[in-house]
């Protein structure tokens, strides 16, 4: 299981994303600075135990609306190879030293184990606590699934999420421009899907809501 360490990073990951979300596609705020707070999210283990895999729900109050985010991160020890558009920044780790984020759409590791957790093969993880599930976190899938290497990481952002292509007439969609849920915080599946994820955070107001965070959907056929 990966280890939480209660350091300091240098920038902070908050400080990262704010001068990140703004070149998104799907960033809602306009021309204004992001005023961003830490709302929820959990974390996934790399089985090789190299690469930090958090999905992070930020919430931004600069604008007269309020918006929800969902950030996947990967951290690196080193560069990952031909990653270079997906890099949000670096950090110095008070203890594992300098480390690279990168948007973990365009990272293996973390669409792999995404692509696990969406099949119940893995278990998703607290985000502020070693070694303790995150039972909040609700996943499904129907049929047998995919091969752990049918996805891709050629990630296309548009202006309220980003999607990932698999064989089979498949696709995974993100949900990064997040949708409370139906009053009894019940996410509302569309009728193509065929896995989901979904999860909890909190409203700016300190109430707490559910939504979905990543699809799994047939893609319709021309």
């Amino acid at each position: 299981m990966a280890v939480i360490h209660n350091t300091a990073l240098k920038p902070t990951k908050l400080e990262l994303l704010t001068a990140w979300l703004p070149s998104r596609p799907w960033y809602s705020g306009g021309a204004h600075v992001p005023e961003l707070a830490k709302a929820g999210g959990f974390r996934l283990d790399d089985p090789q135990g190299a690469v930090g895999i958090e999905f992070m729900v930020v919430t931004d109050t600069s604008g007269a609306d309020p918006a929800g985010y969902l950030v996947p991160l990967t951290y690196r020890g080193a560069p990952l190879d031909g990653a270079e558009h997906a890099l949000i920044g670096t950090m110095e780790h008070g203890v594992l030293g300098r480390r690279w984020a990168y948007d973990g759409c365009h990272d293996p590791v973390l669409v792999t184990q995404l692509q696990a957790l969406i099949e119940g093969r893995v278990q998703a993880q607290d985000q502020n606590a070693s070694d303790t599930p995150d039972r909040e976190v609700t996943r499904s899938c129907l049929g047998d699934g995919l091969a752990p290497a049918d996805f891709t990481t050629t990630a296309t952002d548009d202006q309220e999420g980003t999607e990932l292509p698999a064989p089979r007439g498949m696709t995974l969609r993100l949900h990064r421009l997040l949708r409370p849920g139906a009053p009894d915080n019940t996410p509302a599946l569309p009728p193509d899907a065929i896995g989901h994820v979904a999860g909890s955070w909190h409203m700016p107001d300190g109430t707490r809501t559910r939504g979905l965070f990543a699809v799994l959907r047939t893609v319709p056929r021309a």
